[in-house]
């Protein structure tokens, strides 16, 4: 019985989690909003326990501090976050850059389609569609080292930063077309084998953002 009701229960509480989740990234909930978990289970349609389960799963992820008997607070991002999030992405990409060299095949093959996609997306002005193909580019080059806890880590990573940079590309358009000749120098530095080439320019790449956020949050 119980085993059953645990499996029927798994889908409710990814659909809440998933809802939560996209709600604190595209900053419907912004930091500071209190969610109950009445009003969650009644956006959702599902009853409280699948609630309960994602928003355990939301807090050890860092997205929310839950307090009993009153809801989940969404927390706002901190500078000292930011600074962290880009510091472990800056260790974890540099990494992956320079294990990714010699670069086979299918990997600069896998860039060169994502890069595309990502252009014609900004071409087009669909920032979100634009939004994941840079991500999946990141992600990538992570992947192509073959370590799933490494990947893993790196996916939350980009969550939370996703998290601060819905505003980021809001406020500064001139970056989607920067991004993009970046992503275009990480493939030729990967293409051409040069380790240290790729490493440099992901370096700057995503550095840029603590820049930025030191500049904006402080």
């Amino acid at each position: 019985m119980g085993m059953s009701l645990a499996v029927k229960q798994a889908p409710a509480a990814d659909r809440v989690y998933t809802h939560v989740k996209q709600g604190v990234l595209d900053r419907r909930y912004e930091g500071g909003t209190l969610l109950t978990e009445g009003e969650l289970a009644e956006a959702v349609g599902v009853s409280r326990t699948p609630v309960r389960e994602a928003l355990l799963r939301l807090e050890a992820e860092g997205l929310i501090r839950l307090y009993p008997k009153k809801g989940a607070l969404v927390l706002p991002v901190s500078a000292q976050e930011i600074a962290d999030v880009v510091e472990t992405r800056l260790l974890v990409e540099e990494y992956a850059a320079r294990k990714a060299v010699p670069a086979p095949p299918a990997l600069i093959e896998r860039l060169e389609e994502l890069l595309r996609e990502h252009k014609e997306r900004a071409a087009a002005g669909d920032l979100a569609a634009a939004a994941v193909a840079d991500r999946c580019f990141h992600a990538e080059i992570v992947r192509s080292g073959g370590n799933e806890i490494l990947s893993r880590l790196y996916d939350q990573l980009r969550d939370r930063q996703l998290r601060m940079g819905v505003a980021v590309m809001h406020s500064h358009p001139d970056r989607i077309a920067k991004t993009i000749v970046e992503h275009q120098e990480i493939l030729d530095a990967l293409r051409a084998g040069d380790a240290e080439a790729a490493v440099g320019v992901v370096g700057r790449h995503v550095g840029w953002f603590s820049h930025l956020a030191r500049g904006e949050v402080r």
